[in-house]
């Protein structure tokens, strides 16, 4: 008897020591949304799985490796190899092309959210990669001309998407595409076109060329730069510091990051304003009230004593921040509530557009909102994306201390100070010369018509000395004599913080493209960039453009690139060309 229980006691033993588990997710190849219900088994075994609703599943595999088959109603069944351990990404081809589906749901979200679509895209669906969520975005087709020749869309300043992949690449992880916004890419980099004129809030420039991923269309850039204001005549800041400290932010890239950045921020403050810190997990607290900048060391220590733990209740305390900055409200001066997080709320209002209500009411008190993201894994940027957006707000994703020093010293008044807002770029094409266009990037942020004779709110901000860059790709004309001299009428649209009164900014383009090469090198980085985000989507509108081309873009337009960012990009260009071999 003893015997047997000792074979059976190792005879069990050796059957756990050679349970091995491979997980992963899969997701439909054209739309990239997760896939529940494909059944997973492994070939010469009885071992199943089905996906869950996130498309995530796990399953036990005898020996390394082992042949998986995926099979799902509607798809091509999928054979993969794996090993022990092995996290996947899978992708499932449809037996027939989901074109028709894609522009239903895409016209169907835009209709629920009205002819202002501008500004997160909760209406257009969620999608899932493992725990971290993106508002799903599908790329602007070309347009006619002729039957449309009005194209709007809210001005940008988030930066957040470009720091983010960033982040995917030092991993060696897949992006996923929906991480991807073309246009927070373009506008992570400075530019350096003039500043207007001291009487003016803002310049705009245009430039027009041939296009290097495609040789048949052409290129257009729009540049929006605007005022910079000195530090010193920056308006008083009113800030609620509101520090997401609960058990998800325990992680070094969380909140011991936010602490970081938040003490480079701190140490940028004037006397002039003022700061309160609002703390959060289980419960909101007030871990400081509000503070003059002169005080620096009692922020700090307020700021350092902070520890995570708990739950995260995200609208009890976004209402107590904005209560703060309600009662220390600065008439004419920056009043702003800084929210920092990985955005994974779980107590109170949880969902992406419960959140965004909350926000777009409390946005009438005048009180803007700039959200920070940080984290992985589980790091919820579509709700981050949308609650600033609806705040009339800007959003950053800090992946290092560098990323903080960038957003809060370098960019202190961009970041923290709005010049304009309610912005939107108006481009009236001329159909005697253009036969379609394709706005590159901006999906969620165009406006789904004319709204050039409306005096209706809506648009984006700009913040002290920022450039904003939007780039176009025309298909020109041919077999036409044209005697026309202007492509298109730019209209720029705005209004001042402390005004209700709108006001514009116009400039015509010229109709004679010149030659790509001859451009300045922000214009030719800028479509460097454009390209690399195009690849990084697998765009079907990227022509013959590849990580080579963008490469050679972007090394013939470095420019000055004082602080090293162009460079780097380089370095990010070869990341992504590595890891499609």
């Amino acid at each position: 008897m003893r015997l047997f229980l000792l074979w059976l006691t190792l005879s069990c033993g050796g059957v756990q020591a050679q349970t091995l588990w491979v997980s992963g997710a899969i997701e439909d190849s054209i739309t990239h949304r997760p896939l529940s219900g494909v059944s997973v088994s492994v070939i010469s075994d009885t071992t199943k799985a089905v996906t869950n609703a996130f498309g995530l599943f796990k399953i036990v595999i005898s020996g390394s490796p082992a042949q998986l088959l995926l099979t799902q109603n509607g798809y091509q069944p999928k054979q993969v190899t794996v090993k022990a351990n092995d996290r996947l990404l899978i992708t499932l081809s449809p037996i027939r092309k989901q074109t028709d589906g894609i522009a239903a749901a895409k016209a169907s979200a835009r209709a629920r959210q009205g002819a202002n679509p501008n500004y997160g895209n909760v209406g257009m669906g969620i999608h899932t990669f493992y725990n971290e969520t993106y508002g799903a975005t599908y790329e602007n087709s070309f347009t006619r001309a002729a039957a449309h020749p009005v194209s709007a869309f809210a001005v940008d300043v988030d930066r957040a998407a470009y720091s983010n992949i960033r982040r995917f690449l030092r991993l060696k992880e897949p992006v996923p595409v929906d991480a991807v916004r073309i246009e927070e890419m373009v506008n992570y980099f400075h530019y350096s076109y003039p500043l207007p004129p001291k009487d003016s809030i803002m310049a705009l420039y245009s430039h027009y060329t041939s296009c290097p991923w495609e040789p048949a269309h052409h290129l257009l850039q729009i540049a929006l730069r605007a005022q910079a204001l000195e530090t010193d005549s920056l308006p008083p800041g009113n800030l609620v510091f509101l520090i997401d400290a609960s058990g998800s932010m325990g992680a070094p890239n969380k909140l011991p990051l936010l602490q970081a950045a938040f003490r480079i921020l701190v140490n940028n403050l004037r006397p002039a304003d003022k700061v309160a810190i609002v703390a959060y997990a289980g419960a909101p607290g007030v871990m400081l009230p509000a503070t003059t900048g002169d005080q620096k060391e009692k922020i700090l220590n307020a700021i350092d004593n902070l520890s995570a733990g708990g739950a995260t209740a995200g609208e009890a305390a976004i209402k107590m921040a904005y209560d703060i900055a309600l009662e220390n409200y600065i008439p004419g001066g920056n009043n702003r509530v800084i929210l920092a997080t990985d955005g994974d709320f779980n107590v109170g209002l949880t969902s992406d557009a419960e959140m965004e209500e909350l926000i777009l009411q409390k946005k009438e008190s005048g009180v803007l909102l700039t959200c920070l993201g940080v984290g992985m894994k589980n790091y919820k940027d579509s709700k981050l994306q949308s609650l600033s957006s609806k705040g009339n707000g800007n959003f950053a994703y800090i992946d290092d201390l560098e990323e903080a020093t960038k957003i809060f010293a370098r960019e202190f008044g961009s970041t923290l100070f709005t010049i304009a807002r309610d912005v939107r770029t108006i481009v009236q094409f001329n159909p005697e010369l253009v036969k379609s266009y394709r706005l590159i990037g901006y999906e969620n942020k165009v406006f789904e018509k004319d709204t050039s004779g409306e005096d209706t709110p809506g648009g984006g901000i700009i913040g002290s000395g920022h450039c904003s860059v939007a780039l176009y790709e025309i298909v020109p004309q041919t077999g036409k004599t044209i005697t026309d001299t202007s492509l298109a009428a730019v209209t720029i649209r705005y209004r001042t913080p402390a005004d209700t009164s709108l006001r514009t900014l116009q400039r015509p383009v010229p109709a004679l493209p010149g030659a790509f090469e001859e451009a300045p090198d922000d214009y030719r980085f800028a479509a460097a960039v454009s390209l690399l985000g195009m690849v990084l989507r697998n765009s079907a509108y990227r022509g013959c453009g590849n990580t080579d081309m963008v490469l050679q873009l972007a090394r013939n337009a470095l420019g000055r690139d004082r602080e090293g960012y162009r460079h780097e990009f380089l370095k990010m260009v070869k990341m992504v060309k590595k890891m499609q071999r």
